[in-house]
């Protein structure tokens, strides 16, 4: 419990902008014992749990790290809206799948709206270019697998096409992060204003995708850690 509960707990308070003491006298401890639960030296009880889901308005779940949405659903595939670009289309195959494609694309309605109140082309580019490499890349390796597929639909030879592909996706981050960091000479760095945001401003200005969005950062998450187990 400790780790998810002490980033969660950590997480709230900050978004909300309150200091550590003036939580812990709301919540009726003392600030030494609320930093040891944020740093997960100590375990809380049970009903310290519920005093805290109540403090921040959100679900015992989503503090112990078992939701990624603030109320503690549990989403199943129909609880997931269509995705905007894939209106009155037709899912086909296993749950899975149509699970993971609705994530995915209502994440991307998301990060694509943002892009589009900041208003910067680098950012935009960079961002894209990244997505568009990622997507060939899954593609190209599933149309390889199947040694029928007729090699020639791509111009990057076979040896080559898959480190290049990393090196240019890499190119894009580092594009990215000099723009954000106000390197490129291209112009000023983007108001970081733009990408201010937390997990109750994207609830409430996501509605119906915000959901998505916290799956998706939830799984990728889980992902990333098992490789460092």
């Amino acid at each position: 419990m400790a780790m998810e509960f002490n980033r969660i707990i950590t997480l709230l308070r900050k978004e909300r902008g309150i200091t550590q003491k003036q939580a812990a006298s709301d919540l009726g401890i003392s600030q030494a014992q609320l930093s040891h639960y944020e740093k997960g030296i100590r375990e809380c009880g049970l009903e310290f749990v519920v005093q805290v889901a109540d403090y921040y308005g959100v679900s015992c779940d989503y503090l112990l790290g078992r939701s990624a949405e603030r109320s503690g659903q549990t989403i199943t595939v129909e609880d997931l809206p269509e995705g905007s670009s894939t209106s009155g289309s037709v899912y086909r195959g296993s749950v899975l799948p149509t699970m993971y494609k609705k994530l995915i694309e209502n994440s991307l309605d998301i990060l694509f709206d943002k892009l589009d109140q900041c208003r910067d082309k680098r950012v935009v580019t960079a961002v894209s270019n990244y997505l568009m490499l990622a997507v060939y890349g899954m593609f190209r390796q599933l149309y390889q697998s199947a040694p029928k597929n007729v090699a020639s639909l791509f111009r990057v030879s076979p040896a080559r096409w898959q480190h290049a592909a990393d090196a240019a996706m890499a190119a894009q981050q580092g594009e990215l992060a000099a723009v954000l960091a106000g390197e490129d000479e291209g112009g000023p760095a983007p108001d970081p204003a733009v990408f201010s945001m937390t997990t109750e401003s994207l609830a409430r200005e996501y509605p119906r995708h915000a959901t998505s969005l916290m799956n998706l950062v939830k799984n990728s998450e889980e992902a990333v850690r098992g490789l460092q187990r």
